[in-house]
């Protein structure tokens, strides 16, 4: 974990694309998007069915090393609202654990926004935790500090003759954007500018490194 401070709150970043908040033991993830693997096959196109269960096993070491009392899912969860209902048995009950063991809000998205309660936890459109707004998409108009997720950064950049791709946060004085959790997800360049109208302004992309946080400028 690398702490950083946003909105005068201390956080800590995590390599794996989650983040922390200790003064209320929170963990956060965003874009899980489990079960994406069978709603593709739903449609003809063949992928490994194994993402959800790689996706929460990673949640669940995430768990368990971090012994959050909250755990927040910033949208697009699943990649449909029926996503939870196909959950392999053993991801549903990895699934179930953890909701059971903790205080768990889905906050929905696009792809999941009529997500139904099967798979415990709560169920929110969004929330405001002490005085931070949490949702799936970054609106340009907010002003209070804002947690969000959909935009799946990812920092590709060259380093000793190759490209190196690594998921980022990107980072203003009041917005915070989280990488893709997911196993089967990809990423979209911080430089983007769906990103860059998100965020309304100059931002960073964070990277998360043992020890330290690398910061990389984000232009306007």
């Amino acid at each position: 974990m690398v702490p950083f401070l946003f909105a005068g709150r201390e956080l800590r970043a995590l390599a794996e694309g989650a983040l922390y908040w200790p003064a209320r033991r929170a963990l956060l993830v965003a874009d899980l998007h489990l079960e994406k693997g069978s709603w593709y096959a739903r449609f003809g196109q063949m992928l490994p069915p194994y993402d959800s269960l790689a996706t929460l096993a990673d949640v669940a070491a995430l768990v368990a090393a971090c012994a959050p009392e909250e755990v927040w899912c910033l949208g697009d969860s699943f990649h449909d609202s029926r996503g939870c209902e196909r959950l392999p048995e053993q991801a549903r009950a990895t699934l179930l654990e953890m909701t059971g063991g903790t205080r768990w809000t889905w906050i929905t998205g696009n792809h999941d926004a009529a997500l139904a309660d099967s798979c415990g936890g709560a169920i929110r459109a969004e929330a405001v935790v002490d005085g931070m707004v949490f949702r799936h998409e970054a609106d340009p108009a907010e002003r209070r500090p804002e947690l969000s997720g959909h935009f799946h950064p990812k920092l590709r950049v060259a380093a000793r003759g190759r490209r190196v791709s690594r998921r980022c946060f990107v980072a203003t004085e009041t917005k915070l954007i989280l990488p893709a959790f997911g196993a089967l997800t990809g990423g979209l360049d911080p430089w983007h500018p769906e990103i860059k109208r998100a965020v309304g302004g100059a931002a960073e992309a964070l990277v998360p490194v043992p020890g330290r946080l690398l910061r990389f400028p984000v232009a306007a």
